[in-house]
């Protein structure tokens, strides 16, 4: 469930691995022993016979059973400042699949005997640094012992979502608006695909919200689209470019024939450390291509070498062709603000050297000018802003490892506590020192 569509999503789309994390699997031990402790304690008759707190006094405690108890578990963040909310959904799931205890080899889900209460992925929450005031995403109330093993599993995807989120959502803003690729797969687990891609897809559908823009998610694996129907696309590789020598032009015009033309064609020109001579050459290239295919009343075939972009990824170790000469030579190595510049201009007046028609000579100057330029390659919020601050005529950012950033004021720490207990039917406060229970307007009853 989502703040745009209000549905939430089922195991149907997660694929739980359920029997697995019905036996604690994918849970931290000392939750499985402690469920464990609380089902032998149960068999047993074991009766509290512990010290009473002072606020319960007054309760009658004779045939207080520790292993049935009911509790009332919160689940927060801590991270600093505003959090983008997503993985609400799975950790639902995971309620709704896993709680409840075996008899023998028969598990018997009690799923239904909790009370949840959660927000809607895409939600923001705000924490100020005080642990007694924060805002929970989702509470449960229920027998403890039924759903003790999957507080790990719930809060890891509750982190690991909310932290690509709210990453992706702090660089669209960076971008005032730019389209942002997200470039990610390639530094972690392919297990993590579908998440990630999903809490991407959340950012961009909440910076659309706010900023009344029109964003689409722009994916390079299916993977990623895998929980909400997108699809992976992408540009180019380096290796692609080696297969033909190097000649960056040829493997554009070979990628333009062969692949599908809703793909975009989007040319990576650092190969040869010349990208404002590849961008230039490869431009040539493709456009006439596109005008032979006009001029032979194919239309269709043209629309196949239309260049839509081309990508700058220049190694920080390398200064680009165009750079070299100019300035300090300690600076402007991989891809900076001064080739950025150079390529644009490069694109803009590569046309006034080719032999045209002035008929032709007008849409082949349209032609280059819409070339987009991507960049990529260590980008992050800082350098983004930076990018944007100077004005440098970036069209698409391409994001890849920043997504996955944990430290300082990006850590992501969400926790649960226990922070009420059922007894004689009444709901007592029974958190641990420095915490209490809290609410959160947006939460509302899942079941």
């Amino acid at each position: 469930m989502s703040v745009f569509d209000h549905q939430r999503l089922t195991d149907e789309v997660f694929k739980l691995d359920v029997e697995r994390m019905r036996k604690g699997w994918y849970s931290d031990k000392y939750f499985v022993n402690i469920s464990a402790m609380l089902t032998a304690l149960d068999k047993e008759g074991y009766i509290f016979q512990g010290e009473v707190p002072g606020h319960v006094a007054g309760f009658d405690l004779s045939d207080l059973d520790p292993s049935n108890l009911e509790v009332e578990m919160q689940f927060f963040t801590r991270h600093p400042g505003q959090t983008l909310i997503v993985g609400v959904d799975k950790a639902l799931a995971m309620l709704q699949a896993c709680t409840g205890y075996f008899e023998g080899e028969k598990f018997i889900n009690t799923a239904d005997h909790l009370e949840v209460w959660a927000v809607e992925d895409g939600s923001f929450v705000h924490y100020n640094g005080d642990p007694m005031e924060v805002q929970p995403v989702i509470r449960v109330r229920g027998r403890y012992r039924d759903f003790a093993i999957l507080e790990t599993p719930t809060l890891g995807i509750l982190t690991r979502a909310s932290r690509v989120a709210t990453n992706v959502y702090e660089t669209l803003e960076a971008a005032n608006g730019k389209p942002v690729m997200f470039f990610p797969a390639r530094f972690d687990l392919h297990e993590v695909q579908a998440a990630d891609g999903y809490s991407y897809q959340i950012a961009v559908q909440r910076f659309n919200m706010d900023y009344t823009s029109r964003l689409g998610a722009l994916i390079s694996t299916d993977a990623q689209g895998d929980w909400w129907g997108g699809a992976g696309s992408g540009t180019v590789a380096h290796a692609a470019i080696a297969c033909f020598l190097g000649d960056t032009a040829q493997a554009m015009l070979a990628f333009a024939h062969t692949i599908d033309p809703t793909i975009m064609r989007i040319a990576l020109v650092d190969f040869n450390n010349k990208c404002v001579a590849d961008s230039q050459k490869t431009c040539k290239a493709m456009f006439f291509k596109y005008k032979e295919m006009l001029e032979a009343g194919n239309e269709d075939e043209a629309r196949r070498y239309i260049l839509n972009g081309v990508r700058l990824d220049t190694s920080a170790s390398l200064r680009d062709e165009s750079v070299e000469l100019l300035g300090d030579p300690t600076l402007d190595h991989g891809v900076n603000q001064r080739l950025v510049v150079n390529v644009r201009h490069g694109l803009d007046i590569a046309w006034q050297t080719w032999e045209l028609s002035p008929e032709w000579k007008s849409i082949a100057e349209a032609y280059c000018h819409n070339v987009k330029i991507v960049v990529s390659g260590g980008f992050n919020v800082e350098r983004i802003k930076k990018f944007e601050k100077q004005g440098v005529p970036v069209d698409y950012y391409a994001v890849g490892s920043a997504f996955f950033e944990n430290y300082g004021l990006t850590k992501m720490d969400f926790t649960a506590d226990v922070v009420r207990v059922k007894i004689n039917g009444e709901w007592v406060d029974m958190a641990k020192v420095g915490r209490k229970a809290c609410d959160n307007p947006d939460m509302m009853r899942v079941w």
